[in-house]
């Protein structure tokens, strides 16, 4: 009986001085991490160098789109620079042919000025002339050989102003001859003198001194008149 109660004691001695399982398994699994702990950091600088890898890979990725993206701004600019000369060059162009058009018309229309300048003033001449026989002396009481001479003489110098002036108006020549009490228009007259009338209306024409000359619609001789002015 003794004999088994001291080996009851020296088992239950036993088994509390006997170091405890967790402990142990403790200490394994602290040498398991232990040694894989320089695995795991290795992973870790891989993943690091990884994740500069790819970003860098992002990097060259997007340097290309950006250069890329320039390079169409710019182009895009350069197309809207050269469209914008063309439509000015073409503006410029037809600007250049109206302007030499009107100038080739203008040429041919006023080529003859400066000859029909000294041509009016025989044309001129030759209508003094006709004004200075009266008009009694072309039909007078008696008629003889020399008075129908000077009849037949005004005629023919009639009619050769007649002929003279459509061949001038054919040519762009009008003659300006103001009427009497015709309102005064300074693109085709000039005021040589004022003087009162009375019963006249301010601003009209009184006497025609000088008949003008037009060429092509343009004043080339403004006709020399008197204008009343009584006020």
């Amino acid at each position: 009986m003794i004999q088994r109660i001291l080996l009851q004691q020296v088992r239950s001695t036993a088994v509390r001085t006997a170091p405890k399982p967790f402990l142990a398994g403790s200490l394994i699994r602290s040498s398991q991490y232990v040694a894989q702990s320089p695995r795991l950091a290795l992973s870790a600088r891989c993943y690091a160098t990884n994740g500069e890898a790819s970003k860098a890979a992002e990097e060259g990725a997007a340097a290309p789109e950006d250069a890329a993206a320039k390079d169409l701004e710019a182009k895009n600019k350069e197309i809207v620079e050269l469209k914008d000369k063309y439509l000015r060059s073409v503006a410029d162009y037809r600007n250049l042919q109206e302007r030499t058009k009107r100038e080739i018309q203008s040429a041919k229309d006023f080529a003859i000025q400066k000859f029909a300048k000294d041509l009016v003033e025989s044309v001129d001449n030759l209508d003094r002339a006709l004004t200075m026989v009266p008009e009694e002396k072309l039909s007078p009481i008696e008629k003889n050989e020399h008075v129908n001479d000077l009849i037949s003489l005004y005629d023919g110098l009639k009619m050769t102003e007649g002929i003279m002036m459509q061949t001038l108006l054919k040519h762009g020549l009008e003659r300006i001859n103001p009427a009497v009490e015709e309102k005064f228009d300074p693109n085709f007259m000039e005021a040589m003198f004022m003087s009162p009338m009375a019963g006249k209306e301010d601003n009209t024409v009184l006497l025609t001194q000088r008949k003008g000359w037009k060429l092509n619609g343009r004043t080339m001789r403004a006709a020399q008149v008197g204008v009343v002015r009584n006020t």
